[in-house]
């Protein structure tokens, strides 16, 4: 399926529609196989024991996977999460960027499914890796 965006206009888009990840989020690279988002990691992303927090991955799994739908729907901002499964395979690095490789399963005309991976910045072992599927509204 052809992209609906370049990467200046999906982001464009998301800090338009949901401003909250403006500072939390952004977006690499993103291609007929997926999309790859990194979470600009800050001090408000780690936990006790200084690692990444799961909601703050969590977080970057849900924007990924949102936005890589956006990245083939084109300006459907009504798309939601329906299901998550979240597995936390290793301890994120503090310091480091969590990098998500997202990929599009299957889009239909009422559901999404995708996956991601994630990543330390500078590491090749995945840190979490998540499935989501999520429900496209209606054409009106």
């Amino acid at each position: 399926m052809a992209l609906a965006f370049d990467v200046a206009g999906l982001t464009e888009y998301l800090h338009e529609i949901f401003p909250q990840v403006k500072d939390d989020f952004a977006i690499d690279a993103m291609d007929e196989q997926g999309l790859r988002m990194r979470l600009l990691t800050a001090e408000r992303h780690l936990r006790p024991g200084g690692t990444v927090s799961g909601p703050s991955m969590f977080a970057l799994a849900d924007c990924a996977i949102y936005a890589l739908i956006l990245s083939r729907l084109g300006q459907e901002a009504l798309a939601v999460t329906t299901n998550c499964s979240l597995d936390f395979m290793r301890k994120p690095v503090a310091g480091a960027d969590v990098i998500a490789e997202a990929r599009l399963l299957k889009l239909g005309r009422v559901l999404a499914v995708a996956d991601v991976l994630m990543y330390s910045e500078g590491q090749a072992e995945p840190v979490a890796r998540a499935s989501m599927t999520y429900s496209i509204p209606p054409k009106r």
